[in-house]
């Protein structure tokens, strides 16, 4: 890697983290997946799956001490809560809106793959950011990179519910509100069998309440199930 392309790392970690990596390495081998390496192996020699290790581990702790220290609930609440704040959709959102994307390093395959695959990529990364971090410059300033970036984003979870399992909590609104009990109805199914997409509907009564897209047809029902539950906590906040 050039000097150019060194400082285009440099750059994004002062003006995207607010300071510059003693070890400008650990932040280029966080946003290496290892597709690049077995694709440049005379030129790359790590790629970011021992990084990203170490950054769910700190990713856990600082999201787990927050919890503690700050709300007086049962461990199975804030495990819930936690989940919330650390799964591959929470993360890869505060991965796009970091703005490393370009800066990761995958191979050709890799460039054109799913969105799907695209999306645990970018979660993965920001794993491995907040490994290199720690390493850099320390778990105090990993962990005012998380509370910036992922701790900020419980109130809103806290608010949607999205917490919650989406299928049991619109069930529950569901009863509450109709007295019925949601049922879910394949819409479509697209693409080839090793990479199909399935569009689910959630119906409570004759009324479709929400609709979601999925590579099964249990994580398409967890889609609709979420879009429903969104309609329902509109409707009663109204």
């Amino acid at each position: 890697m050039n000097p150019t392309q060194i400082e285009e790392y440099q750059k994004f970690a002062r003006e995207k983290l607010g300071f510059e990596f003693n070890d400008i390495d650990l932040l280029i081998t966080a946003l290496t997946h290892r597709s690049y390496v077995n694709e440049h192996k005379a030129s790359a020699k790590a790629h970011n799956e021992r990084l990203e290790f170490l950054g769910d581990a700190v990713l856990e702790l600082v999201s787990s001490d927050f919890l503690y220290r700050n709300y007086d609930e049962p461990e199975g609440i804030m495990t819930a809560w936690r989940s919330a704040l650390v799964r591959t959709e929470s993360i890869g959102a505060a991965g796009e809106e970091l703005g490393y994307e370009p800066l990761v390093r995958l191979s050709k395959g890799e460039k054109h793959g799913s969105s799907r695959a695209h999306a645990v990529i970018l979660a993965d990364c920001f794993e491995a950011v907040i490994g290199a971090i720690y390493l850099d410059q320390g778990y105090d300033t990993a962990r005012e990179f998380i509370a910036k970036h992922i701790l900020v984003k419980l109130d809103q979870i806290l608010r949607d519910g999205s917490w919650r399992d989406p299928k049991s909590y619109l069930q529950e609104l569901a009863q509450h509100h109709d007295g019925a009990t949601p049922q879910y109805r394949v819409l479509g199914e697209e693409g080839p069998d090793h990479d199909k997409t399935f569009t689910v509907g959630v119906y409570v009564g004759k009324q479709l309440k929400g609709q979601g897209t999925g590579h099964s047809k249990q994580e398409a029902e967890g889609a609709a199930a979420a879009e429903g539950v969104k309609l329902y906590l509109k409707l009663q906040n109204k």
